[in-house]
């Protein structure tokens, strides 16, 4: 009787272990959920009926999930947005809408790619030291690498765009690129150029607040864009102003409602 019993218990535990292997997602035992929402993916490579494309150099491709089911990000020439919805080690992204710019043949190819793998059919999560692989039945799949968010020290941070109360405006073609703020934490100061002239002033970040102090700048004319740039940026000096950083964008926003918008590395 003693060994009848364990037959039938091994019979009985042995179809569940194996229904638990069936799903091959490796998340380190996180849900898909887990593992992926709240980190900037960036995307590698889309392999397509067994052929692999990398993503082309400067296309940004990426990849965002939010705690609240949203997705987002780039195909590496238009931005998305959809819905995500998790099941056990598995994801399906749903209701996609994007933009709708041309690029380089070569980006665009990428991009439908990426596209037709991202969207409506599910997809097996695998996550692992900050890599991710999303796999379609089909043997369909999309490579990503965890990229982190650029610090606010030491970085060159390329200003985009000024505003106040809640509006922004991208900085005048003229002045795109010619502005730029890097902070060192060792001497406790910021320099940069202002659109115009270069800039120094005492800097130190404590609690999401940036205090910065008076400004000390070279003295030359420029063209009236980079002016109006200059004199916006300038306002941001002798404060304290706040800042945000998400992942590689940085806003300042001053005591008195006016925000300056940064990229990392450009």
């Amino acid at each position: 009787m003693d060994k009848q019993r364990l037959t039938l218990a091994v019979l009985t535990v042995l179809p569940l272990v194996m229904a638990c292997g069936r799903d091959t997602g490796d998340t380190g035992g996180a849900s898909a959920a887990s593992a992926m929402s709240g980190v900037h993916w960036k995307v590698d490579s889309v392999t397509v009926d067994g052929t692999t494309r990398r993503a082309p150099a400067g296309a940004g491709a990426d990849l965002r999930i939010g705690t609240d089911g949203t997705a987002e990000g780039s195909y590496g020439c238009n931005e998305f947005s959809a819905k995500a919805a998790f099941t056990g080690h598995r994801v399906e992204l749903t209701h996609a809408r994007q933009t709708l710019m041309a690029c380089e043949p070569r980006r665009m190819v990428f991009e439908r790619a990426m596209s037709r793998t991202l969207n409506d059919r599910p997809l097996t999560v695998a996550a692992k030291d900050g890599r991710l692989t999303l796999t379609a039945r089909d043997g369909d799949r999309i490579q990503l690498t965890e990229e982190k968010d650029a610090p606010l020290y030491g970085t060159k941070w390329t200003i985009t765009s000024l505003g106040a109360d809640g509006t922004a405006t991208s900085l005048p073609q003229q002045a795109k690129g010619s502005a730029y703020l890097t902070f060192d934490r060792k001497p406790g100061r910021v320099t940069g150029r202002l659109g115009c002239n270069h800039v120094t002033a005492k800097a130190t970040a404590r609690d999401g607040r940036v205090t910065l102090g008076p400004a000390s700048t070279t003295r030359m004319m420029c063209d009236a864009s980079l002016m109006q740039t200059e004199k916006g940026l300038l306002r941001l000096f002798d404060g304290t102003a706040t800042y945000r950083l998400d992942h590689r964008t940085l806003t300042l926003t001053s005591e008195n409602g006016e925000t300056a918008e940064a990229v990392a590395g450009q």
